[in-house]
């Protein structure tokens, strides 16, 4: 009964965790919909290059900090970090309605960015220490979901709220409106220290006495980051520049705006856990983790490719249909992606700072993305090359899947054959 108990709550606390994602992708994506209101722009004066650079000032301070982050976590455990980091952020987003210039606008972006960095390692170190490697897979897609599903109804909340009242009151409702969140996380998680599901004290002590940089010299470290890096510029592309692109290049309405991208979004969320249960199944048979996993992630990239051919498209309903399609696909590489390289590629005892490096590279895409995106737009005048520019990425993230994660490169204490 005690151990039934346990798993309910290790499940409750997964539905909490994607619920902590479906808030902190609303807080950080609701500024893409506000940059689409004429209004906004107007007031704040703003070039395409600062539309970029406030897109991206969000991801200055969320990657410097995440190696930092990811040394709390494995020192300190989950619960408190998480719920100080969650309080910041809320705080700092309801905050933005405050604002009167673009210095101002930046300083709240760079804050909520300091406080939701803390949200990927104290999560993916979780999962890590309570979920077997056969049920990985799922635990990392229903959170997965839960990110997908904030960039799927923040973009249509925002507008929604915009419309309803003004861009200020929208920034206060979503950012107080999340506080609710910490009540059930703080009775729900016991947890406070490195621990849960642990692995053998032994072994573990064992593995822990390699220098970390020794971890860091792994080729799958490496090729994580890019495979990271790649896949994370085209979903900053798609929550920071997607909303602006239906209007400005398609003309549609901001209401019609933010209903294609729920759609883009939310079956990305649908594709990302059906695909780590998917491949949780054929490794409880007895496939092996690291091949099954990484058949997922090429698939979901080689789909995300299509999204050229709808930018490429003069048909507007073409074209809206390969962004739902190219975003929904990658979803085959969401949850397994995650789940071969915080988990079956990385030993416990250093996922949270591994996965602190791996993120500070993955959400630096969300400084490079938004910028490189105002800039190629402005010099090249249309989206035609920052489309582009996400093929290119897309394919390199395929090659160093390829050749780079491999189990023969996986760092000392790891196992990727446990399931």
């Amino acid at each position: 009964m005690a151990a039934e108990s346990g798993d309910l709550r290790r499940w409750a606390i997964i539905g909490l965790l994607s619920l902590g994602g479906i808030i902190a992708y609303v807080d950080r994506g609701n500024i893409s919909v506000a940059l689409a209101v004429p209004d906004f722009r107007q007031t704040f004066n703003l070039s395409d290059v600062d539309r970029g650079m406030l897109n991206s000032a969000f991801f200055w301070s969320y990657s410097t900090l995440q190696i930092l982050m990811g040394w709390v976590v494995d020192r300190y455990g989950v619960k408190v970090p998480y719920a100080f980091g969650f309080l910041f952020w809320c705080m700092a987003s309801a905050s933005t309605a405050l604002t009167r210039t673009l210095w101002q606008l930046l300083t709240l972006r760079v804050l909520l960015g300091t406080g939701e960095a803390v949200l990927v390692p104290a999560t993916y170190r979780w999962i890590r220490y309570n979920f077997a490697e056969k049920q990985r897979g799922l635990a990392m897609g229903i959170y997965l979901m839960g990110t997908k599903l904030g960039g799927a109804i923040g973009a249509p909340l925002a507008a929604w709220l915009i419309v309803l009242y003004d861009w200020r009151l929208m920034f206060v409702i979503l950012g107080l409106g999340g506080l609710i969140w910490l009540i059930p996380w703080m009775i729900l998680v016991k947890e406070n220290a490195p621990g849960g599901r642990q692995e053998t004290p032994a072994k573990e002590v064992a593995a822990a006495q390699v220098p970390f940089r020794k971890i860091m010299a792994s080729p799958v470290v490496w090729g994580s980051v890019i495979v990271d890096f790649s896949y994370m510029y085209f979903v900053f592309f798609c929550i920071t520049w997607m909303p602006s692109y239906f209007v400005e290049a398609r003309q549609l309405s901001l209401s019609k705006m933010g209903l294609y991208t729920f759609f883009s979004f939310a079956g990305m969320a649908i594709v990302a856990t059906l695909a780590g249960w998917a491949a949780d199944r054929l490794i409880a048979r007895g496939r092996n983790p690291v091949t099954v996993r990484k058949g997922f992630v090429i698939a979901g990239f080689l789909i995300a490719c299509t999204e050229l051919i709808g930018a490429r498209s003069s048909s507007v309903e073409a074209a809206l249909s390969w962004a739902v399609i190219s975003l929904s696909g990658l979803g085959l590489a969401s949850a397994n992606s995650l789940a071969l390289t915080r988990g079956t590629l990385i030993p416990a005892w250093a996922v949270g700072r591994v996965t602190g490096v791996q993120n500070f590279f993955a959400s630096s895409a969300g400084i490079v993305g938004p910028i490189l995106t105002g800039w190629l737009k402005e010099s090249f005048g249309g989206y035609q090359a920052p489309m582009q520019a996400i093929w290119f990425f897309l394919v390199l993230g395929i090659l160093s899947c390829v050749f780079l994660l491999r189990e023969k490169y996986a760092p000392v204490g790891a196992a990727p054959a446990a399931a």
